[in-house]
């Protein structure tokens, strides 16, 4: 039993990725939507076969934007690795990145990031918004920097935004969300906020989860809040410190928004 355990956690949990799917509004499957999918905690070492396998999926389901919420890279001797997955991912597929606490702490080369996401048709947002379209619809996306290594400030990130028909907040500590709530108002009003940083816990111990992060709060995993706050804090993909997943897979998230 002990062996089984050991196997799930070093490679099962880590290289295969649950798909976890959610249609807003009156989205439902086979109705015209924006689809937005959340990468989140990559802490990429390599282009493995699960990130292969990812960007295959990714280019299989053509999604309007990819969102990306931080800890995507841990040091800058990575970047090319960072680099080499995002050019797996067809071009046109629109891309928007914030950043972690590891990019910080890891202390990465910010403006190299910056050129790569570029590259590869991605804008990272450093407490700012920007307005996209998509199906006759607009998506404002506002990007906190990150709560723990950064300098999170939802006020300076909403200076930019622009009224739209979604509002989505990329916010990679989801502590800091809710001060995001606190400060929005109806001019700015958010339909949810992405998060990520907690990874699920990384271990989960049949709901006794020994560790989370600073800048996790009372968060943990999936929905969270109801109405006009909603968060959802994905597991993310990659691992940190131990590289290590117990009941707690790897995922991303699919969210389709009707048009």
């Amino acid at each position: 039993m002990a062996t089984i355990g050991l196997i799930d956690s070093v490679w099962v949990e880590k290289f295969f990725i649950e798909t976890n799917e959610f249609f807003l509004g009156s989205s439902e499957c086979g109705v015209s939507s924006i689809k937005v999918v959340q990468l989140s905690d990559l802490h990429i070492q390599s282009v493995n076969y699960q990130l292969r396998q990812l960007a295959k999926r990714l280019n299989t389901l053509k999604p309007d934007l990819i969102l990306i919420t931080g800890d995507a890279v841990d040091k800058t001797e990575k970047l090319h690795v960072l680099d080499k997955f995002l050019g797996l991912i067809n071009l046109d597929i629109k891309k928007v990145a914030i950043l972690g606490n590891w990019e910080y702490w890891g202390h990465v080369n910010l403006e190299a990031l910056k050129q790569i996401y570029n590259s590869n048709n991605c804008d990272l947002l450093i407490n700012e918004s920007k307005r996209y379209a998509f199906n006759k619809k607009t998506i404002a996306i506002t990007g906190v920097d990150d709560y723990v290594g950064g300098r999170a400030d939802i006020a300076d990130a909403l200076e930019s935004y622009q009224q739209s028909d979604f509002h989505i907040v990329l916010n990679h500590c989801p502590e800091y969300s809710d001060r995001i709530f606190e400060f929005s108002g109806e001019k700015q009003s958010i339909n949810f906020i992405l998060a990520g940083h907690t990874h699920g816990g990384q271990v989960n111990i049949f709901g006794y989860v020994p560790f989370t992060p600073q800048g996790s709060g009372r968060y943990l995993k999936g929905w969270y809040g109801d109405g006009t706050k909603k968060m959802y804090v994905s597991k993310g993909i990659g691992t940190s410190i131990l590289p290590v997943r117990f009941m707690a897979r790897a995922e991303i998230a699919i969210f389709n928004l009707a048009t």
